[in-house]
């Protein structure tokens, strides 16, 4: 009887299953094409020695003939070791001339193929000459791309292609954390553990509804909860010295949303700043919009002219956006700061 075992490239050499460890201490032998089979140190720890012999593994036919006369000649099972993570050709099944059996002897949990692309990262920051010269502020641009092209597919429907961009995205953030390697911890430097221990961390601790003991009826004490919790957060960075509820938002975003973004900010904390900026009756109809089932094509269109308006005065509507986020921003903290004046009435965030 043949035994053919598996096991898996990212799991640890040894963690095997109590019927992969059944049927290599019951083997008469235990065979292995190659000495730098990551098993083998495990196995001769546990008295169970495999042998290697020169078996022919990239012609399937004629490795099934060598395991086949191993069997024959053997006074017992016999276990072969496949090279971990290997795909099992279904020719080398098909002319063993003995009986046999496939045994997964590890199996991955999920999210463990995310170590094939730390590997490939790191062999490609090493080999590749071009992924070797880049730096985190040359790879900016492609980081902002691969986003942008993730949420066209998502705009267009093609969830298909969303699988492949969301890998770029991720590639991003692999590449990004490869390069923090190679600078010390006292310098900014990290490795992709410290940011999958940051996100779970952070992860865990806005979400006390599910982790900790805190109880919510909808998903609007989910956002309240989160409000407050980055709050806190804010004021611990700040080290005691004033927070705003701006902080933490990225000014290097496209004008429109980060314009939508310091609005939705300053909403929240009940600060009313919008007024700096227009007068109510310039927003008349905002309401009947949303109304609207074509609302948000009539928004678009109006954005749309305000832009034809902007070019025609001979004006970036980007930058004179961003400007007008810059504006808002600063009457925001204004605020604030007034707010914690004494005898100033204080903004509780909602």
């Amino acid at each position: 009887m043949l035994t053919v075992l598996l096991s898996s490239p990212r799991v640890a050499p040894g963690l095997l299953t109590w019927q992969a460890w059944s049927a290599l201490r019951g083997a008469a032998r235990v065979l292995t094409g190659s000495a730098e089979h990551p098993l083998i140190p495990v196995l001769t720890a546990a008295e169970v020695v495999p042998v290697v012999i020169d078996a022919p593994s990239a012609d399937a036919v004629s490795l099934a003939a060598a395991l086949s006369a191993a069997v024959l000649s053997a006074e017992g099972p016999v276990v072969w070791l496949v090279p971990p993570g290997e795909a099992l050709d279904p020719l080398l099944l098909s002319s063993l001339s003995v009986p046999y059996q496939v045994l997964s002897g590890s199996h991955d949990l999920l999210g463990a193929h995310l170590l094939d692309l730390v590997s490939i990262m790191d062999t490609l920051r090493v080999s590749c000459p071009w992924d070797r010269e880049q730096t985190h502020s040359s790879l900016l641009r492609y980081l902002l791309e691969e986003a942008y092209e993730a949420a066209e597919t998502i705009e267009d429907g093609d969830l298909a292609a969303l699988r492949e961009e969301i890998g770029d995205v991720m590639f991003q953030a692999f590449f990004h954390a490869r390069i923090a390697a190679e600078r010390p911890a006292r310098e900014g430097g990290f490795t992709i553990d410290d940011v999958a221990d940051t996100l779970a961390a952070k992860l865990i601790r806005r979400h006390p509804h599910v982790f900790g003991s805190v109880s919510v009826s909808s998903a609007a004490d989910v956002n309240a909860n989160w409000e407050e919790i980055k709050k806190a957060e804010r004021a611990a960075k700040a080290g005691g010295s004033a927070s705003s509820v701006l902080d933490g938002v990225p000014f290097g975003q496209p004008a429109l949303s980060l314009a939508a973004q310091l609005q939705r900010r300053a909403q929240r904390a009940g600060i009313d700043a919008l007024n700096d900026f227009a007068s109510p009756a310039d927003f008349a109809g905002t309401a009947d919009f949303a109304s609207k089932a074509d609302g948000g094509r009539a928004i678009g269109d109006e954005l749309m002219a305000l832009v034809a308006r902007a070019r025609e005065a001979g004006l970036d509507p980007e930058l004179e956006l961003r400007a007008a986020a810059r504006r808002f921003a600063d009457s925001v903290r204004e605020r604030e700061r007034s707010a914690s004046l004494p005898d100033s009435p204080g903004l509780t965030a909602e």
